[in-house]
C-alpha cells in the first residue's frame, strides 16, 4: 500500500469512529489518542477495522506502533502481503 492509500484508509475507519474528527490537519507524529480525543476502545476499533479492511494478521502487541498516522503507515509499509 502507498502512504497515500493507508492515509486514506485512516481516514475512512476514524471518520466512523469519530465523525467530527479531521485527520487531514493531524500531524504525522501526533498521539490519535490526544489528537482526536479518542478512548481506548476507539482504538481497539480501529485497530480492528484496519485488519477487516487489509486482512493483514495485527498482534496486539503492535497495536502502540498504530496510535499516530505515521506509525501506522510505517507498519502498513513494512507488513507482509
Amino acid at each position: 500500500m502507498t502512504r497515500d492509500e493507508i492515509l486514506a484508509l485512516v481516514a475512512d475507519i476514524l471518520g466512523g469512529i469519530a465523525p467530527e474528527a479531521d485527520i487531514a490537519t493531524v500531524p504525522g507524529d501526533a498521539d490519535l489518542r490526544d489528537a482526536l480525543d479518542l478512548d481506548s476502545m476507539d482504538i481497539l476499533n480501529f485497530v480492528a477495522a484496519l485488519h477487516e479492511r487489509t486482512r493483514r494478521p495485527i498482534p496486539e502487541a503492535d497495536t502502540p506502533r498504530l496510535v499516530t498516522l505515521n506509525g501506522v503507515v510505517a507498519y502498513f509499509q513494512t507488513a507482509g502481503p
